[in-house]
């Protein structure tokens, strides 16, 4: 249900005698504002056109047609155009339920009416993901992939279509009370990879190292027989279960998945296993404090799904979102035929909270396949591109590519690419060269780009023209080419992300989600993707009654896992399951999380919390909000093996007096080695020196043209120790052509004040003051202002009158030949005088 405001409406089904057992939950959270998008949006997606008209994605290549009777109802109508035009192709679900085939009928082609009849019951619109289409599929049931998840998420779109259509979506969180585990003893990994190594580790160096090490042939994450032991460890922890040896997924692919058995599969899963439990053998179990105030435990998989939809994809004609967790293949789960599946190729890791990290490698589409993009974008003559990306860093140039269809480094359809902390957006039109450029940039200052996850779109109509967003919010930067067609676009590139098709212009970081749309995107809908996020979310509800007194009482928290290395514990709120239900006066107090047994070392965010439960904070609707703050907990075990708890030091009438350890005294510091009192300025601030001492812009043609030559043999570092003489040559060269675009504009009169440049070498130097003294006071006399910070000069600056000294003797050097020197004798010395200053180390050295 939904309520104005965008909120989930509340509603409890009880039974005689009961006490509530389920519940549909109000929540402010940012997943809970997609509701917004998904029930007022409707047939229109939510962008104010029509949804686009898909022609039929039938894998079959159009030889799958329906000449029987027409549909009798709307919804009718809706379950041919999502379910039977998608599946009723021979090579999905044609081939068998069909008439005169196996039952249930649901994609016959003698009649679509009874199709439905036999369909519709396989079909749920409130909880498309639930469906017995998409849960059959997803057990392995007939997929036309190589993976299960992929054919269940794209019938999942499938049915997600259909329901925006009918406006049947139901993207309310119904609240259940979790399994109730006991906090037991555990046995967590050790920090030391002794025990593994020789237990567990010598049958996968042995018998996995072909594929799964760093340099293998064909290396396939993740590396868990990596000739670093170390390495293989952390990649094999979540596949072995230290509780349940037998349930590791070391054994199961063994026995029941015969994956790379190096005799008998069955003796192979035996040896395995008996590793795994020599392994957890060693291991002491962590026992639970028995004076801790504490919660029922939970898994990560005991939770509550609270990743159920609604972004804004009515027209994505391909997506990635990255969640079959292995393999070299990223699926297009858009629905959209051809499918532009992606080759993972390098060093490629994917990521347990959907994902994959980039680092140097690359995911590529077939051209064949990518000229889907060609097709239909030429035709709308507009598009989004969206990502949630993870920058590795902030120095990357070139640009990187982080998403481009492309045929090499020099031409492109469209690109979206990072240089450094800018986005840049490059698209081919008849406004633009064959590379997109002039590209869109966003603003220096701005520094967009950041080493966090972020939501990144990119659009382009024919009104509009290039806009970027970033995590919801338009950038404000303009488009600096003409709004134009795509008519010049070339349909033989290919799409890749992380690197340019030839492999250059490598980017690294991480993609959670990619999105290419056939329309501009609103900038309502973007704000609504970015709130409903990224990844599978979880609701952990920790029951806290005996604590309490209240029924079916919790504390809840959302969770995801973060990345491959740890979990994202978010908003702690105190709820109850019972409507009835009416904090008074109860304290809670020093919260903390416990994992497998014990509290985490790290990440206890909520230690110092002091709050008190009461009806003046609570409501049924939403519980009591705890606390804003969010935190990461390690990961250990895995999602499927991780057993979460929480301890209290204070929970109604119940305490631990908890006693916190004396740290341990600081050590000595070490001595280390002397450091210079002067360092350099870095290429950046060499930049913006050059143009604040000569009054030249950044932005002159002429001096762009320089800057992009010299500016990667320019300082990185502030580190005097680093200075190469290849540095100063870089200097020297972007110091000329500053101090010759100054002496050749019309400024230099102003600069120069009472200088007579059409004077002959011979006498314009009568008064060498009226070019030494300028320059000076341009470097010694300001500091020098760069992205809003002052760079200061030298707390003691060179001696006047040595600098003098030195320019004045350049300057009769310069002019010994008198009345028999050129005629733009003049302007070369004041053109050398200032190149000299300007290329020294008051520019260099701060």
């Amino acid at each position: 249900m939904y309520s104005p405001g965008g909120r989930l409406a509340r509603v409890s089904q009880t039974t005689s005698g009961s006490r509530a057992a389920t519940r549909v939950h109000s929540t402010p959270f940012a997943w809970g504002l997609f509701l917004a998008g998904a029930i007022l949006t409707g047939c229109s997606g939510g962008s104010g056109q029509d949804t686009e008209e898909q022609p039929n994605t039938n894998p079959g290549g159009g030889g799958t047609s329906y000449s029987g009777p027409p549909p009798e109802t709307d919804d009718v109508q809706q379950y041919k155009r999502y379910i039977w035009d998608n599946l009723a192709a021979q090579n999905r679900c044609g081939s068998c339920h069909v008439e005169g085939n196996q039952s249930p009928h649901f994609v016959r082609g003698d009649d679509i009416n009874a199709a439905y009849g036999d369909g519709r019951g396989l079909v749920d619109l409130a909880r498309p993901a639930e469906s017995r289409l998409v849960t059959k599929v997803g057990g392995g049931h007939n997929c036309w992939l190589s993976s299960a998840d992929a054919c269940a998420e794209i019938i999942t779109n499938y049915i997600e279509e259909w329901a925006r259509e009918s406006g049947s979506l139901v993207n309310s969180i119904t609240l259940t009370p979790p399994v109730e585990r006991t906090v037991g003893a555990s046995k967590s990994f050790p920090a030391s990879s002794s025990g593994f190594s020789t237990t567990v580790y010598p049958l996968l160096s042995t018998y996995c190292a072909g594929c799964h090490s760093e340099d293998a042939g064909t290396a396939q994450q993740p590396y868990f027989a990596s000739a670093d032991v170390d390495k293989a460890y952390e990649a094999a922890k979540s596949k072995m279960n230290l509780d349940n040896p037998a349930d590791s997924r070391f054994s199961v692919r063994l026995g029941s998945e015969f994956h790379n058995c190096w005799d008998d599969c069955a003796d192979n899963e035996a040896e395995m296993t008996a590793a795994i439990q020599a392994f957890a053998d060693g291991i002491s179990l962590a026992e639970v404090n028995p004076d801790w105030v504490i919660s029922k435990a939970l898994l990560l998989t005991d939770g509550i799904v609270a990743s159920s939809g609604g972004r804004i994809e009515s027209n994505a004609i391909a997506l990635y979102e990255f969640k079959t967790g292995s393999g070299t293949t990223a699926f297009d789960t858009s629905g959209v035929n051809p499918a532009i599946d992606l080759n993972l190729s390098g060093d490629v890791e994917w990521l347990g909270s959907w994902g994959i990290q980039l680092k140097g490698g690359k995911a590529q589409g077939a051209t064949a396949t990518s000229r889907k993009l060609y097709d239909t974008l030429i035709a709308t003559g507009e598009y989004t591109v969206e990502a949630w990306v993870a920058p590795a860093n902030v120095i990357q140039e070139g640009p990187a590519r982080i998403v481009t269809y492309s045929g090499g480094n020099d031409i492109r359809n469209f690109t979206l690419g990072q240089a450094m902390y800018n986005y840049v957006f490059q698209n081919r039109s008849e406004s633009t060269d064959a590379d997109g450029m002039p590209a869109l940039v966003t603003d220096d200052m701005a520094e967009r780009v950041q080493a966090t996850l972020q939501h990144v779109v990119a659009t382009y109509d024919s009104v509009e023209g290039r806009k970027l967003y970033v995590n919801g919010e338009f950038t404000g930067d303009v488009d600096p080419s003409e709004v134009d067609t795509l008519s010049t676009w070339d349909d033989t590139f290919a799409l890749a992300l992380g690197s340019e098709v030839s492999n250059d212009n490598v980017w690294q970081g991480a993609v959670r989600l990619l999105a290419i749309h056939s329309r501009a995107l609103s900038a309502e809908d973007i704000a609504t993707n970015y709130e409903v996020g990224v990844g599978q979310k979880f609701l952990l509800l920790f029951k806290v009654e005996e604590h309490t007194g209240i029924p079916d009482s919790y504390v809840m928290f959302e969770v995801q896992q973060f990345d491959n290395y740890g979990y994202l514990f978010n908003r702690p709120t105190f709820i109850s399951l019972d409507d009835s239900a009416d904090p008074d006066g109860i304290a809670l107090e020093g919260m903390r999380i416990g994992i497998n047994g014990r509290e985490a070392e790290t990440g206890q965010a909520w230690a110092n919390l002091s709050v008190t439960l009461d009806s003046g904070s609570y409501t049924p609707a939403e519980g009591q909000l705890l606390s804003p703050l969010g935190t990461i907990i390690s990961l250990e075990k895995g999602p499927q093996f991780d057993e979460f708890f929480l301890t209290f030091e204070r929970l109604g009438g119940e305490t631990f007096a908890r006693v916190e350890p004396t740290p341990a005294p600081p050590a000595a510091p070490a001595d280390q080695a002397p450091q210079p009192r002067i360092g350099l300025r870095r290429f950046e601030q060499i930049h913006a020196a050059l143009s604040a001492a000569t009054g030249i812009p950044r932005t002159h043609p002429d001096v762009v043209e320089t800057w992009e030559k010299v500016k990667q043999q320019l300082p990185v570092d502030s580190d005097i120790r680093g200075f190469l003489a290849a540095q100063q040559m870089g200097i020297t060269q972007l110091a000329v052509k500053y101090c010759n675009t100054l002496v050749e504009s019309s400024s230099r009169s102003s600069y120069f004040p009472g200088f007579n440049f059409s004077a002959p070498a011979n006498t314009a130097f009568s008064n060498k003051s009226l070019v030494i003294d300028p320059l000076i006071e341009h470097l010694l006399g300001h500091d020098i202002t760069w992205h809003d910070n002052t760079v200061s000069q030298l707390a003691t600056a060179p001696e006047r009158a040595e600098v003098e000294g030195e320019l004045s003797d350049l300057i009769d050097k310069m002019t010994a030949c008198g009345s028999g020197c050129e005629a733009d004798r003049t302007e070369t010395t004041v053109k050398a005088t200032c190149a000299a200053a300007m290329g020294s180390a008051m520019i260099l050295i701060h």
